[in-house]
Formats: structure tokens, sequence, C-alpha cells
């Protein structure tokens, strides 16, 4: 069993960090630990203490993808629904589970980010990079299309189509210096800095309401998948919702009061 090769914690502050902590394999992921994370992001997703999720690999490496020795165990007619997804639906709640998480993401992206933890960068709402990071999504290199989903619709909304496909039809690295310039990374540190720089960018989003941000984030990435019409219509539900929810009393309250807000996520 390679589970415990997945660690999880949350500090005093509500800021969860979720490490792949398999070094000797540069962090490749198997059933188990791929069934440990997944595990964890539901916890991080259904905790109140928890307002940021911070995921990163140990070691000088993200995490190299799946580990392909442990995916020639699994039948060739399970591998395409290693998640127990055989619906569009069910691969979206399962595959995506990063994207779904109601709570600020952030990649703290140290190393190489290969296949599967390529995938996984792109589900982050923000990533924080090394200089030493480089990405590869080298999945025709195996025969494959990428594994989530993530790098065939996700990818070409962060960076645009033809970048996509230039990486995906190559499987070339992307560099940290690349990346940076071309707006995939949000800020470039040095490697020693990189979960320092994740945690102080998880520190700022504490000032904002719990509440507001899990409609932010539904709203921002929902609205990929919507037309102008059909986005302002849930956009009008989101703001009803905020206008009588506790944490804008407290808002504006605090703002008139002139002291920090006591947000309570509701």
């Amino acid at each position: 069993m390679t589970a415990h090769h997945i660690k999880y914690s949350v500090d005093g502050d509500g800021i969860a960090t979720l490490k792949i902590d398999r070094a000797e394999k540069r962090n490749a992921i198997t059933w188990a630990m791929l069934q440990a994370f997944n595990g964890y992001i539901a916890d991080a997703s259904d905790d109140d203490k928890v307002r940021v999720l911070i995921v990163t690999g140990a070691d000088g490496a993200f995490c190299a993808g799946t580990d392909l020795a442990d995916l020639q165990n699994t039948p060739t007619e399970e591998r395409s629904t290693r998640g127990g997804a055989r619906t569009g639906n069910e691969a979206a709640r399962r595959y995506w589970n990063l994207l779904q998480c109601p709570k600020p993401v952030i990649g703290a992206i140290d190393g190489t980010a290969m296949g599967m933890g390529a995938e996984w960068t792109s589900m982050c709402d923000v990533r924080i990079v090394s200089t030493r990071s480089r990405f590869a999504w080298n999945f025709a290199h195996r025969g494959l299309v990428p594994d989530t989903g993530a790098g065939s619709w996700l990818l070409p909304r962060l960076i645009g189509p033809s970048q996509t496909l230039r990486l995906l039809y190559s499987g070339d690295f992307l560099s940290a210096e690349d990346a940076y310039r071309i707006g995939y990374a949000n800020e470039m540190v040095a490697p020693e800095k990189t979960l320092e720089a994740a945690m102080a960018e998880a520190q700022k989003y504490l000032k904002s309401s719990p509440f507001s941000i899990r409609h932010i984030k539904e709203l921002v990435w929902k609205g990929l998948e919507r037309d102008v019409e059909g986005h302002m219509g849930e956009h009008l539900k989101a703001m009803a919702l905020c206008f009588a929810s506790e944490d804008h009393k407290e808002g504006v309250a605090s703002f008139l009061e002139r002291r920090p807000a006591k947000f309570v996520g509701r």
C-alpha cells in the first residue's frame, strides 16, 4: 500500500496543505495514493475550518504523473475509469475535484509536474512555481490523451489553443520561465521559497469572506461553460445570496466600526 505517501495537515489559520511525498519515485501516483489524495480533497472541501488548500510535492518534485508500473497491474479495460467514473458528470466530479473544491486552491510547485501532475496544476486556482519547475503533458508519448481531460478542456482556456496544442502534440517541457511569461504561473520564486510564497498567498485570502469566495470560484469556473445570459442568471442568484448572508452583514459592520471582519462563512 502506498496511500501513506499522501500527507495532509491543517494549521491554526485554516490553511490546509496536501503533500505528495514519494520522493524516491519523484512523487509518481499509484491507485492507492490517488484514492487518498481524492479523500483529502473531499475533507478540505467539507471542513468549515479549512479556508485555503495548498497542493505541493516533496523534495524538489511536484508529481511525475501516474506510476506506470502500478498502472500496468490494472486491467486494460479499467484503466480509463480508474476513478470509477462511467459518465461525463461522474468524471467531472471525480477527476476535477480540485477545481470543484469550494476553497481557493494554490499550487506550490517545485520541480517537475508531468502527466497527471501537470493536469493537477491546471486545476489549481493560483500557481506559485520555483525557478526549477517544469511541466509536461506527455500523454501522446504513451499513446494517450490528457488523462483527466484538463489538458484538452481547461488548459486551452488558460493559455490558449495554440500554446496548448503545441505542448500536447510534442510532449515537450514548459519551463518555469515560459510558464510565468505566458501567464500559466502567477509567481516564480527560488525553490526554497516555494511553500513560503504559497502560504503568504493563502494568508491574503483569509481577509475575505469564505461565503463570497465560494460563490466567486463557482461563478468564474462555471462561467467558462456558459453563455453570457446563463452566466448573468447565476450571477444574480449569487448576488442575492451574498446580500442575505451573515458574511455580508459582518463585512459592512466591520467597515463601519473600523475593525477586522470576523467572517463565519454563511
